[in-house]
């Protein structure tokens, strides 16, 4: 009966870790990539420019990929990857596909409304990969900043 308590609160431990995630700002940045990649994709399949599509899906595994790793805090298990800069590689090249690809689809598909609003999500998604680059990025600046800093500001200097 033991036995079976246990498997019930690890299967809510597990349900927990990913509500608990799901609600920090880098888990709700992941789901929004993620959300945002399949609303583009949808709309890029329905457009006559369907070769489009490819830049959402390969963001969107890489954010399903990510969301799952920092879920299940195997960062801090498989430590021979630098995961803040994979990550801060990751949003920049998602930044950059989806903006360029973006405004290809809205400046080259005159009438078609599914490309321009998948160049529209596309932008969005765009922007807010940028914004996942640039928190990845202060985070990083602020985790080298106090090492600094506490050296100078020893009595000892």
């Amino acid at each position: 009966m033991s036995d079976a308590g246990e498997r019930g609160d690890s299967s809510a431990s597990g349900l927990g870790a990913f509500t608990s995630f799901l609600k920090s700002p880098k888990g709700m940045i992941l789901a929004l990539e993620t959300l945002l990649c399949i609303v583009v994709l949808i709309c890029y399949g329905a457009s006559r420019y369907a070769g489009y599509t490819t830049v959402p899906i390969v963001e969107m595994v890489f954010c399903i990929v990510f969301f799952i790793i920092f879920m299940l805090r195997l960062d801090r298990t498989i430590s021979f990857i630098h995961w803040p800069f994979t990550d801060l590689f990751r949003a920049v090249i998602g930044a950059l596909c989806f903006i360029i690809t973006s405004l290809i689809a809205m400046i080259g598909s005159r009438g078609d409304g599914a490309a321009i609003a998948g160049g529209v999500f596309g932008l969005l998604a765009g922007i807010l990969f940028a914004y996942d680059a640039y928190t990845i990025f202060q985070s990083l600046r602020r985790a080298h900043q106090p090492a600094a800093t506490s050296a100078s500001d020893s009595p000892d200097a």
